[in-house]
């Protein structure tokens, strides 16, 4: 008899006893901690990307700012008589006035006894100066002329002593070419102008006499073996110029003079002493304009001229048909028609104009940039100078001198100057150059970041383009063709290809791979072609076997068939590389290329980039896609094999179009992968910032050139905050591919998941 179950009994047996109920709290708490972990280290990792991109804004960012200009103090300059020129020290602690009467006077310009006079030095009592000039900033030397012909050069200087563990600065004047008188005119007549300059080997001086000769001397420096002093043998000139002589300019290195004569600048190569020629005469005046000055910028490669209608002008010397000739590159309207000096920096390509109102404008010829333009003085500025730092300057307007501070640290950078053509000292015409560094001190830097945004480009497409029909062709083929057994040892072999460190991949493609490449290169290319025919050819050959040959192969494991295949192809590439080249190229394949076809071949190139790279990029192209393909539902492709459909059209209209975002992600994921790369193209190309499709050319990416020279650039450089700006474009790259790449997954996800 079955028993009868009350409703007290049922209800105790439906309610679960208490040790089940402690279960189910205890997961519930696991799933609380584990969606509160999941969500932190996302939320971790956000805050990551954001600090990432707000540091590189921060260092980026001083770039990008305007120069400012602060009056740090004035006083009245007691000095009677003309000024000449003046000067600050390193420090901007202690000026300098060169008076016209021969007397040099310091004073104190940094602290609570600003404008101080500490002492004046006399150049030469026994001679009466009757001109002045100075030389280039960076050389820091001025000379006085006098009526005999001759020359003095000297150099304020600054020693530096610690009495007390104090440090105490003491002015004096130096003759750093010896205290001997320079005779600068054969015929002893006095100098009214002149203009001078001094290499290790040499000092030129050109000079405009009392009887209007415009002489140009080089005095050559000769060791004297007894006593170790150097002797200055005179080489004498006479140049010929028509007209008044308003200005003379001489370059730092001697090889060009400039005489200024009205609106015509006559220019002479002076390189050859005993052969002085006239190269060129320049009609510099603008239109209704006349010229009222001009100077030379740092590394004396521009000219730069004024005009009285507020243009200022850079010229430089490019090759043109008849040789090198100056040519106008660019100009700039400072709306100031009454500019009366034009004053370079001491090395940057940066010049300042002041003018007869007291106003000052801060330029930079390569960036085409006005940096600041303000007023600074009552009265006319009748001289101007910088400090060797760049970061303070005086000047004096009537009989007052004012002591500046500047800010402009980085002037060269403008956003235009790093992503359009621009026009450097030298070049034949506008380009994209990345030329960070050289040997020169008259080197401007050049920061265009087009080519190396190119280079990564270049490289990520080479790469890709090896890299995607390998790695999809494997991941459909193992998901969806291949054995189950066969598959579990080869998807964990290509996973492994991923381990392996670029930096040995780099290794073996720069060393090792390039080699065979530049030498067999025929190989290669039948190699790349043949590869693909011959797996085409072996899989038609395949299917035309006897039914019972093929039933040997088991189902799924069919590549194993082309493993001879490859390497017997492989081989014959190879063995008959020698007679295509010498058949098809003439022996020698790297001069046919050159010499008939106009391509440059470098040994590291996009070549090896694209193989050694697409290598790495491979393993995470296939592992994505292959999981892809392979976690397409079964009823999906059973249910369209039952309808009928072959396997290839379940594959290309059912299993692909499923698996189709995941497989863009997979792309994309590479893509990502061989734009962030480093040491494969670090190794594998010959870094070259060079703008070219050619496959046999290199290139030069962002994260390699960061790798590169971020050791060596000085911490809050230009240099330096273009490297993290180079960084921060890299960023920007990965985002927006990433971006991309999320949302086109997103819409053939949406429009695929009916299926």
């Amino acid at each position: 008899m079955q028993p009868i179950l009350t409703l007290k009994d049922s209800l105790m047996t439906s309610n679960p006893p208490k040790s089940s109920f402690h279960t189910d709290r205890s997961r519930l708490i696991k799933d609380k901690l584990a969606h509160f972990s999941i969500s932190a280290g996302g939320v971790m990792v956000l805050i990551a990307l954001l600090m990432i991109f707000f540091y590189l804004l921060y260092v980026v960012q001083p770039i990008f700012e305007s120069a400012e200009v602060h009056k740090r103090g004035e006083f009245t300059l007691n000095e009677q008589g003309k000024v000449s020129a003046l000067g600050m020290e390193e420090q901007t602690e202690i000026a300098y006035v060169l008076m016209a009467s021969g007397e040099v006077s310091f004073y104190q310009v940094k602290g609570n006894e600003l404008g101080a006079k500490l002492s004046s030095l006399p150049v030469d009592a026994n001679k009466t100066p009757i001109s002045f000039a100075k030389s280039a900033p960076h050389l820091g030397l001025y000379a006085y002329g006098f009526a005999d012909g001759q020359v003095a050069i000297l150099k304020p200087a600054f020693g530096v002593t610690f009495p007390g563990n104090k440090r105490v600065i003491t002015p004096e004047i130096s003759y750093p070419l010896g205290e001997a008188y320079f005779q600068v005119d054969e015929k002893e007549q006095a100098l009214k102008s002149f203009a001078f300059s001094r290499t290790d080997e040499s000092i030129a001086v050109l000079a405009l006499t009392a009887d209007r000769r415009v002489v140009f001397t080089r005095f050559l420096a000769e060791e004297n073996f007894a006593t170790g002093e150097l002797e200055w043998t005179p080489v004498y000139n006479e140049l010929e110029v028509d007209g008044r002589i308003d200005e003379l300019l001489l370059s730092p290195d001697n090889s060009r003079a400039f005489v200024r004569s009205a609106n015509q600048m006559y220019i002479f190569d002076t390189r050859d002493s005993d052969d002085i020629e006239l190269i060129q005469v320049l009609a510099a005046n603008a239109e209704n304009a006349n010229l009222v000055t001009s100077s030379l910028l740092a590394g004396a490669n521009s000219l730069m001229l004024a005009s009285d209608n507020g243009e200022v002008s850079q010229w430089f010397e490019v090759n043109t048909d008849e040789g090198r000739e100056f040519k106008k590159i660019r100009s700039f309207m400072t709306n100031d028609k009454n500019i009366v000096g034009i004053y370079p920096e001491y090395y940057r390509r940066s010049f300042f104009t002041v003018n007869k109102t007291g106003d000052l404008g801060i330029y930079y010829t390569t960036s085409q940039a006005t940096l600041w333009q303000g007023n600074v003085a009552s009265e006319k500025i009748s001289h101007y100078a910088m400090s060797p730092r760049s970061n303070a300057a005086i000047l004096v307007a009537g009989k007052t001198v004012s002591v500046i501070e500047i800010t402009n640290e980085h002037p060269e950078v403008t956003w235009s100057s790093l992503w359009q053509e621009v026009w450097y000292e030298g070049y034949p015409e506008p380009g994209y150059i990345w030329q960070s560094t050289s040997a020169s001190d008259d080197f401007e830097s050049k920061f265009s970041l087009v080519p190396i945004s190119f280079g990564t480009l270049k490289a990520a497409f080479y790469a890709m383009l090896f890299a995607v029909p390998i790695a999809l062709s494997a991941a459909i083929y193992t998901a969806y063709f291949m054995s189950p057994a066969l598959r579990k040892v080869v998807k964990p072999t290509v996973e492994i290809m991923e381990a392996l460190p670029t930096v040995i991949l780099g290794f073996l493609a720069g060393l090792w791979l390039a080699p065979i490449f530049e030498e067999h290169l025929p190989a290669v290319i039948v190699l790349l072609v043949a590869l693909p025919l011959s797996m085409l050819l072996t899989a038609y050959g395949w299917t035309k076997l006897p039914e019972k040959v093929r039933h040997f192969v088991p189902e799924g494991s069919h590549s194993i068939l082309l493993i001879p295949v490859v390497l017997l192809v492989g081989f014959a590439s190879f063995a008959v590389s020698p007679s295509i080249e010498l058949w098809l190229f003439g022996g020698n394949v790297r001069k046919f290329l050159t010499n008939e076809l106009g391509l440059t071949f470098d040994q590291r190139n996009s070549l090896v980039v694209g193989v050694a790279m697409g290598f790495a990029v491979i393993p995470t192209i296939f592992s994505i896609a292959e999981d892809a393909v392979f976690s397409v539902p079964k009823h999906l492709s059973n249910g369209s094999l039952a309808l009928g459909a072959t396997q290839w059209q379940t594959l290309v209209r059912v299993v692909l179009l499923t698996a189709s975002p995941g497989i863009f992600s997979a792309i994309m994921m590479g893509l990502g992968r061989a734009v962030g790369e480093t040491m494969i193209v670090l190794m594998a190309t010959g870094n070259t910032p060079i703008m070219d499709w050619s496959i046999f050319q290199g290139m030069r990416t962002l994260a390699a050139n960061i790798a590169v020279e971020m050791p060596e650039s000085e911490v809050g450089s230009t240099h330096y905050r273009i490297l993290f700006l180079a960084a921060f474009v890299l960023f920007i790259f990965t985002f927006v591919f990433n971006t991309i790449a999320e949302f086109v997954r997103q819409q053939l996800r949406e429009k695929y998941s009916s299926l």
